[in-house]
């Protein structure tokens, strides 16, 4: 009984197993990518050499940290002293707060408000003295 050809090696070209990955072969791949990335055959960058020997071993292309890190529920992914439970630090008022704790935005719209309303106001009175003579 005849083998398949395409489990003789991990890597295959136009259908045919030509073996596993070599060092040349990651080399080639990764001047490869170099050169889509715009650079030349010989600025070949760690970061080209780690994904050609991703491509061509099977590698995820993830960290296996950061897989780690993702599994983990986002409640615990992120805790700097494990078992702490923290405290809320009290909110330091603004230096752009009056004594109401209004902001200098809030303080201009309502003086806005303010002075829409007297306008309406004097309009309303000067068209009722107009109707009145």
């Amino acid at each position: 009984m005849k083998t398949n050809p395409l489990k003789q090696g991990v890597l295959t070209e136009h259908s045919a197993g030509i073996g596993a990955a070599t060092r040349k072969m990651v080399r080639e791949r990764a001047v490869e990518l170099a050169v889509i990335h715009g650079r030349s055959a010989q600025a070949v960058s760690k970061s080209n050499w780690e994904q050609a020997k991703r491509e061509l071993t099977g590698e995820p292309d993830t960290d296996p940290k950061t897989v780690v890190l993702e599994s983990a529920p986002e409640s615990e992914r992120w805790d700097p002293v494990p078992g702490s439970t923290g405290h809320k630090v009290p909110a330091a008022a603004s230096e752009d707060e009056d004594a109401e704790g209004r902001s200098d935005n809030e303080r201009l719209v309502e003086e806005g408000i303010a002075g829409a309303e007297h306008d309406q106001m004097l309009q309303a009175t000067k068209a009722a003295a107009k109707r009145d003579l």
